[in-house]
Formats: structure tokens, sequence, C-alpha cells
């Protein structure tokens, strides 16, 4: 493990901060807002963050750090872990199990290994550049699914963002099978790999919310671009991902055409 590993410090990181996570949720929850009403934190995401930064930093001492409570810290090398301690805040602190620790390895801008890990789930899902994704021991291949009628998709938005991302939300029931919205976006990006979910889109993401989540998508044969077409980047703030099938159909969907192609 070490510089020569970073999916495996990331995997022991990720368990590190997910047994952090169990352990708090049998405990009463300190519950803070952060900025506006429903966007909050707790006392296990920070207990998560500092468990996984200990072991990044010991393993990497070089590299930077993105992460979602503490910020951004400077490094020395051309590496960088994005970090999300706890995905799915509000799942957690109401019991409900959707929800992950998200840890990505960036270099020169590259995100090259990542990880989600479910924690209530006791599942783990990883990806490797090049290497292909996997949940567990098991290689990971999106859905087969090839029309947006027969699909099931998801998104996420804030509850202040409603009247946002309402429109979005109506045109995509039109036409799917199914659309969820199940409150982590790093996991929401994991069951698309896993061919759970045939495609997610969603506005207002940060770094941390889809770094580890787009690698996963991508190695296991699915596309991603922003909702508008544009080329995908972890900082877009906008992510469209899917099996690749029903991109160009739900893309056009959410952008108020009336598009049969796939």
């Amino acid at each position: 493990m070490g510089a020569s590993d970073p999916l495996g410090t990331a995997l022991a990181a990720a368990r590190e901060g997910a047994a952090l996570l169990l352990e708090h949720q049998h405990r009463p929850l300190e519950i803070q807002e952060k900025g506006r009403r429903a966007d909050i934190v707790t006392v296990a995401d920070r207990a998560s963050e500092r468990a996984i930064i200990a072991r990044l930093r010991s393993d990497f001492p070089k590299a930077a750090i993105l992460a979602e409570e503490s910020g951004s810290a400077q490094g020395t090398s051309n590496e960088r872990w994005i970090i999300d301690p706890l995905d799915g805040t509000t799942n957690y602190a109401h019991g409900y199990p959707l929800y992950c620790v998200s840890i990505a390895y960036e270099r020169d801008g590259d995100v090259l290994a990542a990880v989600v890990y479910a924690p209530a789930l006791e599942e783990c899902y990883a990806a490797e550049r090049g290497g292909g994704a996997r949940l567990g021991e098991t290689a990971l291949s999106v859905s087969s699914i090839d029309c947006l009628g027969d699909a099931m998709v998801c998104t996420g938005f804030h509850p202040a963002d409603f009247e946002r991302n309402a429109q979005y939300f109506a045109r995509a029931s039109a036409r799917a099978q199914a659309v969820r919205r199940d409150g982590s976006a790093a996991l929401d990006l994991a069951f698309v790999a896993g061919g759970r979910f045939d495609g997610f889109w969603e506005f207002d993401l940060h770094p941390w919310d889809v770094a580890a989540g787009m690698l996963l998508v991508q190695e296991a044969g699915g596309r991603i671009t922003r909702v508008d077409g544009g080329a995908a980047q972890v900082d877009a703030r906008s992510i469209l991902a899917t099996n690749g099938r029903i991109h160009r159909e739900l893309q056009g969907v959410l952008a108020g055409e009336d598009k049969q192609t796939s």
C-alpha cells in the first residue's frame, strides 16, 4: 500500500471512515445546518473525514486533499484526493441506508482510482482507470436497457431547489418507466455503474459528489456528460450519467425536446 497503490489506500480509508459512520449511528447524533435549511452536517461526517484524511496523509503525504467538510489542503505533488466522508447525510440522520463514503484519487487532473462504500448495504464499489469497475469481487457493467420508456432513472436536488428541478423531473417522469430521488449522488452513480439505474442527472454538484462515481460509470461501460451535453468534468456542476444507450434520448427529454432516438 502507499503511493504505488492508490486504490488500496482508498479502500482502507473508506472502510475506516465507514466504520465510524456505523459506530456513530447508534449514538445520539449532533446535527447542525451548514448554510441553508436542510443542508446538514453531523459529528459522524467530521469523524469519518478525520479518519480518512489521516490514512491518506500517512500513505500519500505530498498529495493535495479536497474534502467536503474541511475544504482544500495544498500538496507538493501532482496528486489529489477528493473526499466525501458521508454522502447522503440526511439519509444517514434518519436511518435510511442509502449513504456512502466516496473517495477519488486524481493525478495530473485525471481520476485514476475510486471507491464508493455504502456500509449499511455492505457494498463496496471500486474502479481503476483502464482496469474496470467492480462491486466487491464482481465486475460491474451498465444495463442493457436501450429505451427510456423501459428505464429507471434517478436524480437529486436540494428541497429549496425544487422549483428549478421540477421541470426536469416532470419531463423524465413523462417518458421513463420510473424516476427516483435517493439523496446520494455518489451512490446513484455507483448504481448506474452496476445497472440498477439506467441513468442519473443532477445540477449544483461539487467534485466530492461525483469524482469517484464518474470513474465507476466510465469503467463499467457507461457514458457521462454535463446535462447540456458538454464535456464531463469533476467541477462541471452538472452531470448526466447513463448506460450510453439512452443517453441522447434522456438528454433530449431533459432539454424539452421530443426525440425518440437513443
